[in-house]
């Protein structure tokens, strides 16, 4: 554990080459996975035209690694694709903060996914719902002989509920059957999916009733991803202050919105370089957040003495195996990095550093406010957008940084002025 600590040491002040080394010796990856990692290994052509229609080409973000991680006692390296400057070292500060003062550990509660078979305006629901009551197990064992392949490892339909909605209009009822499935180490979709469809016909046979749609909820609350933050003797103003930011985010939606795209910071870019369904986190996620009739924030922060205790419960459907992390080559690489056993880990994972990265951003606003970090590390975007060749980032860089602490901000007007002011010194060295 000492020397994957040093490891992490610095990382973010090592050259390229020399991070890919230490994820190499970290993360026990070979010489071919760090070739994809770093770009190396050009993605084929191929690959693309079996994931999505009227292939070009590809849209690169960059994949980075975020450090100082220990979940549940265990050291990581955390693959994130994104391109949002700041996320990658806001969540690796904090990790470095918890793991000096507290720690992270995480828990799963249920392992199901939801499919939903929609009768949508019901003739005869007392009828109806005894119907689908009485023939439970024979809808389940069709529903399993869909995934022959699931039920061998141990997953399958576990159950099915049978619920009744009152339509908007007033003018009718609608039942839905949820079709209750364990996919394993699978995301589940298209099985969920296939196994609804083929219980439409037997359902309407029974029910002499129209069945409407036959498709996966993203809305996955018999699945959820747990994570709990404890930092020890806690600068009480720090602490109040994150604490309070939780009160304005529960009292205001508008708040709670940029809260939780804050938690999303952190698990978006581990389900992407994953290969996963960021879409559909994000959709389950934001809907679970209004389970209690307003939308409200999915991590809840509070001081206990003179602890800073924090807590995330999410829903999460995440695979480890088949689709894109199958088929893509970086997604297996990531997958290979965090040494994840199954896609009920991976899911504890996200949450935990969803958690960390919602704490960076709260301590941030508590303290020294959003911009002096963000901006430090938006100065290379810039000077990129103000024309700066890769030879010139650095010292454009450089000079906005001196800006900023002297005058608390920077804009683009500023870095076109220094990167004109560089380029006539570079003409004119002797006058310099």
């Amino acid at each position: 554990m000492e020397e994957k600590r040093k490891l992490m040491e610095g990382f973010h002040r090592a050259s390229r080459k020399d991070r890919l080394e230490r994820v190499k010796k970290f993360c026990q990856l070979e010489d071919e996975d760090i070739q994809i990692l770093s770009g190396e290994s050009a993605l084929a052509p191929e690959i693309a035209e079996h994931l999505i229609e009227n292939t070009i080409g590809y849209f690169q973000i960059p994949l980075g690694v975020a450090t100082n991680f220990n979940i549940d006692g265990r050291d990581l390296l955390i693959p994130m694709a994104v391109e949002e400057t700041s996320i990658i070292a806001a969540a690796s500060a904090t990790a470095k903060w918890i793991r000096q003062e507290g720690s992270i550990r995480t828990y799963s509660k249920g392992k199901l996914i939801i499919g939903q078979v929609q009768i949508p305006n019901v003739r005869n629901v007392a009828r109806t719902r005894r119907l689908l009551h009485e023939n439970r197990d024979r809808l389940m064992e069709l529903a399993n002989t869909c995934v022959p392949g699931l039920v061998m490892r141990g997953g399958g339909i576990q159950d099915l509920a049978v619920r009744e909605i009152d339509r908007p209009s007033k003018d009718g009822t609608m039942i839905v059957l949820h079709i209750l499935c364990d996919p394993c180490d699978a995301m589940g979709a298209n099985l969920i999916n296939q196994v609804c469809e083929a219980l439409k016909p037997k359902i309407e046979d029974l029910t002499s009733e129209r069945v409407g749609l036959c498709i996966l909820s993203n809305l996955v609350d018999t699945k959820l991803a747990a994570a709990e933050v404890i930092l020890r003797n806690v600068d009480p103003v720090v602490g109040k202050g994150v604490e309070e930011a939780t009160v304005f985010a529960m009292a205001d939606p508008y708040r709670a919105a940029t809260h939780n795209k804050g938690v999303l910071n952190g698990i978006d870019p581990i389900v992407i370089a994953t290969g996963n369904d960021w879409r559909a986190v994000e959709a389950g996620v934001h809907a679970y957040a209004t389970r209690t009739g307003s939308y409200q924030p999915v991590t809840q922060w509070r001081m206990e003495g003179a602890d800073l205790i924090g807590r995330i419960e999410i829903p999460l459907a995440l695979g480890t195996v088949g689709g894109v992390t199958r088929i893509h080559p970086t997604a297996r690489a990531a997958l290979k990095m965090l040494g994840v056993k199954n896609a009920e880990e991976l899911g504890r994972i996200c949450a935990a550093v969803g958690l960390v990265q919602n704490l960076g951003a709260l301590r941030a606003l508590a303290t020294v406010g959003i911009v002096k970090g963000h901006m430090q590390l938006h100065a290379a975007n810039l000077a990129i957008a103000a024309g700066a060749e890769i030879h010139e980032i650095a010292e454009v860089r450089k000079r906005l940084a001196e800006i900023l602490r002297v005058e608390k901000r920077i804009n683009l007007s500023r870095a076109k002025e220094i990167l004109e002011a560089i380029r006539v010194e570079e003409r004119s060295p002797a006058l310099v």
